[in-house]
Parts: C-alpha cells; sequence; structure tokens
C-alpha cells in the first residue's frame, strides 16, 4: 500500500516555496542563508498540518451527515 499525504504536509513542497522566496528576496537585496531556510521549511511544514488539522475539525462538526457505514 502507497501511503499518500497532501500537498501542504510536504517538506519538499514547502522547501520549494522557500527556496523561491529566498531566490525573490535575493532579487531585492535580502539575503536568507540556509540555516534560515530550513527552519522556514519546519516552521510551514508545521503550521500547515496545524491549518489542515482544524480544518479537518471544522469540517467535521460541520458536517451534516454522520460517519458510518454506507448501505
Amino acid at each position: 500500500m502507497i501511503d499518500s499525504k497532501s500537498w501542504w504536509q510536504s517538506k519538499t513542497v514547502w522547501g520549494g516555496i522557500i527556496a523561491l522566496l529566498a531566490g525573490v528576496l535575493g532579487l531585492f537585496g535580502y539575503n536568507l542563508v540556509e540555516a534560515d531556510q530550513a527552519q522556514l521549511v519546519e516552521i510551514g511544514s508545521g503550521a500547515a498540518v496545524v491549518v489542515g488539522s482544524l480544518i479537518a475539525i471544522v469540517g467535521r462538526v460541520r458536517a451534516s451527515k454522520v460517519v458510518g457505514k454506507s448501505e
């Protein structure tokens, strides 16, 4: 069985986003060192998990149908 996860749970995606951001900031004269980039990946990944979890909980609370067996 292949495990899957949402895009926002992927550290690779967050790493790419942070690298892109670092490049854009570099164009404007700001520099992010590699350690800062790594820390931002961890923060972004953790924040995404928290936000995703909250969305799942709110979605379940607001749902109008009961979770159970299909007939």
